[in-house]
């Protein structure tokens, strides 16, 4: 009989987009339902960046282009990363791809051999364990704890590391607690790498959504630029999400590898996408800034609202746009709260074992929907409370 490859079966979905299918079953039933399960950005991109789009498509750039993509965006993003995050980058040491994800497989299929062992972070994006898997490698998690600020313990880090590890992924800000790590936490992640000589696979693609202060990448200190990737890309701190670009920042001789993986699968990015990606890059009307500022303004709204629902704790996130709430209080476990919150009160959030074994008591919304929806959704879950009030004041 034909089968499978066994590779498939190691490979997991994301809880968000379940729950996603659900909300959007219950609308064509004609109910009411607040959208705070998905990472994507209510914004759309700055019309610079759609007048840039039309443009291209307008002058015919809609043909193969470079396989490590056009050399004018390379040179735009080594320039960017220089004004915003400090990183001498050369356009050499850059690869376009068809978004963050495909930026990371390529990045992992590059420099992951089967049995190598891979630490992530716990909670942490459920696509990191599932690629190493299916690569054949071995997925360690380590903790991002409440008790920790949900920085990462080195300890644990350094315990973990055996003869079979190659590679350190973490992202900051985290998704989805929205931590952003220390500078001690980068430091302790550096000696790890430097003296174990491992890959860090830095996915910063919440960089500049921060609340204060300037991002630090792991890549500026010491010993770390020749064993660094950097994946960052255009969905989140642009609001491009459906235009699927992202884009890796390595030493040149894993740009080469990854070259050759995307010469034997999709060929190139679209040409007219990356010229537009130019203008996003320039950020002419200052849209960055304007939609962190809101999001700035939301996360303040929201936590505020959570800390008046019974049995609900949550730590303002430092970046991102989550919102990682503790539901341990209220007795009931996070899967029949999602269940409970999206069926009876109409907000869609997604139960935090999605994200690993870590996110068992704690449940993450996104701060994708407008403030008054935002106020809307904790009025709601404040009225369904009425199931587990009485166990939270016992």
């Amino acid at each position: 009989m034909t089968r499978i490859a066994s590779r498939v079966s190691q490979l997991t979905g994301e809880g968000a987009l379940a729950v996603f299918s659900r909300a959007k079953e219950l609308e064509r039933q004609g109910r009411s339902i607040i959208h705070l399960e998905l990472g994507e950005p209510d914004f759309h991109a700055a019309a610079p960046v759609v007048d840039a789009v039309r443009a291209a498509v307008a002058a015919g750039r809609d043909r193969y282009c470079s396989t490590r993509g056009v050399p004018a965006l390379r040179e735009a993003i080594a320039e960017y990363l220089k004004r915003t995050r400090r990183l001498d980058v050369a356009a050499e040491q850059v690869l376009v791809a068809p978004g963050c994800k495909m930026a990371l497989s390529l990045a992992m299929m590059a420099l992951i051999e089967p049995g190598d062992e891979v630490l992530y972070p716990d909670p942490g994006f459920p696509i990191y364990p599932s690629f190493t898997r299916g690569l054949g490698a071995i997925a360690v998690p380590f903790g991002l704890e409440e008790k920790n600020k949900f920085q990462p313990d080195i300890n644990e880090i350094a315990q973990k590391i055996s003869s079979r590890t190659g590679m350190i992924i973490f992202n900051s800000p985290n998704n989805p607690t929205g931590t952003v790590f220390s500078n001690a936490a980068l430091e302790g992640i550096t000696k790890l790498a430097v003296k174990h000589d491992l890959w860090v696979l830095s996915d910063e693609i919440y960089a500049r959504i921060l609340f204060g202060g300037e991002y630090q990448s792991i890549s500026v200190l010491p010993g770390m630029v020749d064993r660094t990737v950097i994946i960052d890309g255009f969905s989140k701190s642009f609001a491009m999400t459906g235009w699927r670009l992202g884009y890796a920042v390595a030493p040149v001789r894993v740009i080469d590898a990854m070259d050759l993986l995307v010469l034997n699968t999709f060929t190139c990015t679209a040409e007219f996408t990356q010229v537009a990606a130019i203008e996003a890059l320039r950020d002419s009307t200052n849209a960055v800034e304007a939609m962190v500022t809101e999001y700035r303004k939301r996360r303040d709204q929201f936590v505020a609202g959570l800390a008046g629902i019974p049995g609900f704790r949550c730590q303002a996130p430092d970046g991102a746009f989550y919102a990682w709430v503790n539901t341990e209080d209220t007795g009931i476990s996070a899967e029949e709260l999602q269940k409970l919150l999206l069926e009876e009160a109409g907000v869609a959030g997604i139960a935090g074992a999605a994200f690993g074994a870590g996110g068992k008591n704690y449940l993450r919304f996104s701060l994708v929907s407008a403030r008054n929806l935002l106020e809307e959704a904790l009025e709601r879950m404040q009225r369904v409370s009425v199931h587990w009030r009485a166990a939270v004041s016992r």
